[in-house]
């Protein structure tokens, strides 16, 4: 079971409602206008159907509705990762405002409404009462094949839209061969420019660092002079005055242990002073302040800021710019190769195609598997003789979802050549087969609760006994949760929930209640047509009930 307990509050003309969903296979009835449809209506918003504000009874504030399932076992990790708590009941719940603003909360933490529509698909399926309609639509058609099939379509959209990248490219590549090969004559032509300069990353800074060094290099070796005169060759110099300070305490440290840390400081700075001096000399030496070559350095920026003018960016972005370009006209070499991109383009076509062909393959052997499980169907629901068929059409150039355009064929009896299903004339027909295909890929599916909103809508007679009988045996392993008119299909419900509506004040309220057995005669016999205190229309419902 999945499908617990559902409440409703304000909800269209229900101002209160709240009703346990038992197991097995339950059917909802009522009088024309009593608001059948309204549990389905509100578990679909439930799980996240676009509200508006029409769903809320007049008068009202807001309504709410909350729908109590079993967590089934495949929601347990998608719960987890959403950061939902994880229980054995899950509990979903959904309010809407006058306003048409909705919220919604999953196990009491708030929600979006595509995160309760990913909940949908593990939980409900629902085949409304124009399930037909959807026979005639090609992509309809062919998911409900690839649903049956087991077929995962997502590996073939990820080649498609790869192949598609690579077609593009190509086909951009070869309308602009004139105008890329007008922008890599001039991107080549800019970058020889730039690599007569060759410029280093740090190149720039370097330069005007060692030029300004080169402009002041006779004052810099003034100084440099000046410290070595004062640290160390003056006549009071500091290297001597520290030495003799040193010498003064060393001769007194055997009395006096406290001069031990200054002695040691003093040395320290001894050694610092010398250290100074050494390199101050080897400044003065080998220091690279020749101003002979500060002509040679002029030249080099001159050359800078020069290109630096012509291509119109600050000088310490030309390494960059340099960068850029290649990367551009190596790009551009790239589009110019229309053999490599065809190879490309062929490479990536292979791929999808590959895949196409698997998933063709699998199509292929399930297409007459499914054909054959809805004829079965097709002549337990009235249509003896009848024959369902899938078509698989090779189209002329793939699509994302492979070679194939999926197509239902049928005929409605014995000695008719099968036509699409959109041409088939009959409405009937139409309910039956839509019921046939709902019945046989349910059975395959995984929700645990099934719900059938009217699929019966056309048929009468044995043929609604055999649906009531389907959707009983659904009902042994499913539960199954049908909107009727039918009192052959109610009949075969394990429980029948009664929709009826009265007038309070001046509004029209509607209520649903689990009826008993004495209930249930009486509601069959006012399905069948009849007077439910006529002894023969209660005789009948008894005799229904008792098949």
């Amino acid at each position: 079971m999945s499908l617990r307990r559902i409440a409703l509050r304000d909800f269209v003309i229900v101002p209160e409602l709240e009703l346990d969903v038992g197991p097995g296979f339950s059917v909802l009835t009522g009088e024309t206008g009593a608001g059948k449809s309204i549990l389905i209506d509100a578990l679909q918003l439930a799980l996240g159907a676009r509200a508006e504000a029409g769903v809320v009874r007049e008068g009202a504030a807001r309504c709410e509705i909350s729908a109590e399932f079993d967590t089934p076992t495949a929601v347990r990790s998608w719960l987890d990762d959403q950061g939902f708590a994880g229980e054995d009941t899950l509990l979903l719940r959904r309010t809407v405002d006058s306003e048409g603003r909705s919220r919604g909360w999953i196990n009491g933490s708030a929600a979006t409404m595509a995160q309760l529509k990913a909940l949908a698909d593990h939980l409900v399926d629902i085949h409304g009462q124009h399930a037909w309609q959807s026979l005639t639509r090609a992509d309809a058609v062919r998911q409900l094949l690839d649903a049956y099939a087991g077929v995962d379509t997502a590996p073939a959209l990820r080649l498609w839209n790869a192949w598609r990248l690579e077609r593009r490219r190509l086909d951009e590549a070869t309308e602009r061969q004139a105008s890329l090969q007008q922008e890599s004559e001039r991107l080549s032509w800019q970058i020889g420019e730039l690599d007569k300069l060759a410029p280093g990353e740090d190149e720039w800074d370097e330069l005007n660092a060692r030029h300004s060094r080169l402009a002041n290099a006779q004052a810099l070796q003034e100084a440099a002079q000046t410290a070595i005169h004062a640290l160390d060759e003056g006549e009071e110099n500091a290297a001597g005055m520290i030495h003799r300070a040193l010498q003064a305490l060393q001769a007194q440290a055997a009395i006096e242990p406290a001069f031990s840390s200054p002695v040691e400081a003093l040395e320290a700075a001894l050694a610092q002073v010398q250290d100074t001096v050494h390199s101050l000399h080897q400044y003065g030496r080998h220091g690279d302040l020749d101003p002979s070559d500060l002509q040679a350095l002029d030249e080099r920026l001159s050359q800078w800021l020069s290109l630096s003018r012509r291509f119109r960016r600050p000088p310490e972005e030309l390494p960059a710019l340099l960068a850029q370009w290649k990367a551009e006209l190596a790009r551009l070499d790239e589009a110019l190769d229309l053999d490599a991109l065809q190879a490309s383009e062929r490479r990536a076509f292979k791929a999808f195609d590959t895949e196409c062909r698997r998933i063709g393959k699998q199509r292929a052997d399930s297409a007459p598997r499914l054909a054959k499980a809805v004829t079965v169907a097709m002549q337990e629901l009235g249509m003896q003789g009848g024959l369902f068929e899938v078509a698989l059409n090779k189209l002329d150039e793939p699509q994302a979802h492979g070679w194939e355009q999926v197509e239902f064929l049928v005929a409605g009896h014995a000695g008719v050549t099968p036509r699409p299903v959109g041409k088939v004339a009959s409405g009937g027909e139409l309910s039956r087969i839509a019921l046939a295909i709902s019945v046989v890929t349910s059975q395959l599916g995984q929700a645990p609760t099934l719900i059938f909103d009217e699929v019966d809508s056309g048929i009468g007679g044995a043929v609604a006994h055999t649906v009531g009988r389907l959707l009983s045996q659904l009902g042994q392993d499913r539960q199954v949760l049908a909107v009727t008119h039918l009192a052959q299909v109610a009949a075969s419900a394990h429980h029948h929930l009664l929709v009826s509506k009265r007038l309070s004040g001046s509004q029209t309220e509607s209520g649903v209640t689990i009826i008993d057995a004495e209930s249930r005669v009486r509601e069959l016999a006012r399905m069948l047509g009849g007077n439910d205190r006529s002894e023969a229309s209660l005789a009948h419902a008894r005799e229904l009930l008792g098949a």
